[in-house]
């Protein structure tokens, strides 16, 4: 069990916490843990993306299969549903 040092934001930069994350959390878990953490609106669908790759890391796929590394930074993105 390997964990790592990342940064994780809301898209709009009001929030940031310095944490580590076990290589093997997914997109979903980081979201999820965000979403309570932060108390962010539940109605709303999210993504995970990596800023240092500029890559959405998937939900069903882990930090480790994304080379996410120590120190990079994840940002929580609400979806924007057109309507």
């Amino acid at each position: 069990m390997s964990e790592i040092k990342v940064i994780i934001r809301t898209a709009d930069q009001t929030r940031k916490a310095e944490v580590s994350l076990d290589v093997n959390n997914t997109g979903a878990d980081i979201i999820q843990a965000s979403v309570d953490n932060w108390s962010l609106p539940t109605d709303t669908d999210y993504t995970l993306v990596s800023t240092t790759s500029g890559k959405t890391i998937p939900p069903n796929s882990t930090l480790m299969a994304n080379e996410i590394k120590e120190h990079d930074t994840l940002e929580v993105q609400p979806v924007l549903v057109a309507g």
